[in-house]
């Protein structure tokens, strides 16, 4: 008896020691706020800022930067100065609300987390895909679910202000967030970007053809088209964002199926803890690998759990500097739709707030081998009848049903 009152004891101890550490956590955020709202109030008493231009059809809008930003005296390509005002998107209001089941104070956590979303939208400067839908007949969205499409490529849309193409660029990462009417879990799928698919007025051709054909409109229309569901969000981002996501978390820890070497880096099987050129080549390297594009694609869902797994670590929570960090290293090489508002993201992070590191499940959209086009293209067949029922699981809210049968 006496051995479990000890161990009682001791739990309580740990539960007060996070309530203390998680309280001096938000007086720094509140700091931190304080500090940011009074530089912002002394931006616009002393600096006219202009009007932002209208944002052209399928490129990324360019917000003027309040001054002393360190990005508002970028050029363009065509040299001309791009000055961006901040854009109010608390991206990570949904890691703070996740964390409520990870953290046994939840009081203090909310007060944390309110504290945070006052520095956080002030903080996060995410470019605007203007357009970024197709235009005419799209799925009807899913009851109660949100489906957001991330993609990852070498040169955003936004990098060419004088067009509405991709500029050459290929989409070499594709992934499905599927976030289920019940909201106890996230699913993330990769889709090969070798899947030989319909890409709408240009006939059949490896998916990631579609972003440089035309740009995130017709990637967006090309998915909806194989999936037959509703794209609700859209999140683009550059690779060089991946390096800068992984530096400022203090790196992150993945877990690698087999030891390999890329771009001047060794990776063990089993766990790694990278830095962000380490990263990097995690996420990029294909030539290593007997199966190309599969490892790779495995390599990246081990990295966006491994940014989970830090984003929600008590040493992140606990540290209002560390998030902000996060939060500017990713905008800076983000893009997302315009329909991403503080209210939609805020109510996302609050319906996830019983969502674990380990519900967050991770899979591939199925595939049957693979072929060599009639103009020598090597290319993965998709398994249109395995993604026939997948479809139908993601109109269903059913996609845990759907990996159960169609285990990976």
């Amino acid at each position: 008896m006496s051995e479990r009152r000890a161990a009682r004891q001791a739990a309580e101890r740990a539960e007060a020691a996070d309530a203390a550490e998680l309280a001096e956590a938000a007086a720094q955020a509140a700091s931190i706020a304080a500090a940011d709202a009074a530089a912002d109030a002394g931006t616009e008493a002393g600096t006219d800022t202009p009007a932002p231009r209208a944002p052209r059809s399928g490129s990324s809008a360019r917000r003027p930067h309040s001054s002393g930003s360190s990005r508002s005296g970028s050029r363009g390509s065509n040299g001309r100065k791009r000055r961006r005002r901040r854009r109010k998107r608390p991206f990570l209001v949904a890691v703070l609300g996740t964390a409520g089941s990870l953290v046994a104070v939840a009081t203090v956590l909310a007060v944390v987390a309110g504290l945070f979303i006052a520095g956080l939208v002030r903080s996060f400067d995410a470019d605007v895909l203007a357009d970024p839908f197709p235009t005419g007949a799209r799925p009807a969205p899913t009851e109660g679910a949100q489906n957001i499409l991330l993609i990852g490529s070498d040169s955003r849309q936004g990098a060419d202000p004088d067009g509405d193409r991709a500029a050459g660029g290929r989409s070499d990462t594709l992934m499905l967030a599927h976030v289920p009417a019940d909201k106890r879990a996230v699913y993330l799928m990769s889709i090969m970007r070798d899947s030989w698919v319909e890409v709408p007025g240009h006939g059949t051709a490896k998916i990631n053809a579609a972003y440089s054909w035309g740009g995130v409109p017709l990637t967006v229309q090309t998915v909806e088209r194989l999936l037959d569901v509703r794209i609700d969000h859209v999140a683009e981002i550059d690779f060089a964002g991946f390096s800068g996501m992984t530096d400022a978390l203090g790196g992150v820890t993945v877990q690698s199926r087999t030891a390999f070497s890329a771009r001047g880096h060794e990776f063990t099987a089993g766990a790694n803890h990278l830095d962000g050129d380490a990263a990097l080549a995690f996420v990029r390297e294909r030539y290593a690998f007997a199966d190309a594009d599969h490892t790779r694609v495995r390599n990246q869902q081990a990295f966006m759990r491994g940014i989970v797994d830090g984003l929600l670590s008590r040493d992140t929570l606990t540290n209002p500097g560390r998030v902000q960090d996060f939060v500017r290293a990713t905008s800076e090489y983000l893009s997302v739709d315009a329909c991403l508002t503080v209210g939609t993201m805020v109510d996302l992070g609050w319906s996830l707030r019983d969502v674990r590191p380990s519900d967050l499940r991770t899979f591939t959209m199925p595939t049957a081998g693979g072929g060599t086009s009639a103009d020598g293209q090597s290319y993965v067949a998709v398994n249109s009848i395995a993604v026939q029922s997948l479809s139908q699981a993601l109109r269903s809210n059913d996609v845990a049903g759907w990996l159960a049968d169609n285990p990976q």
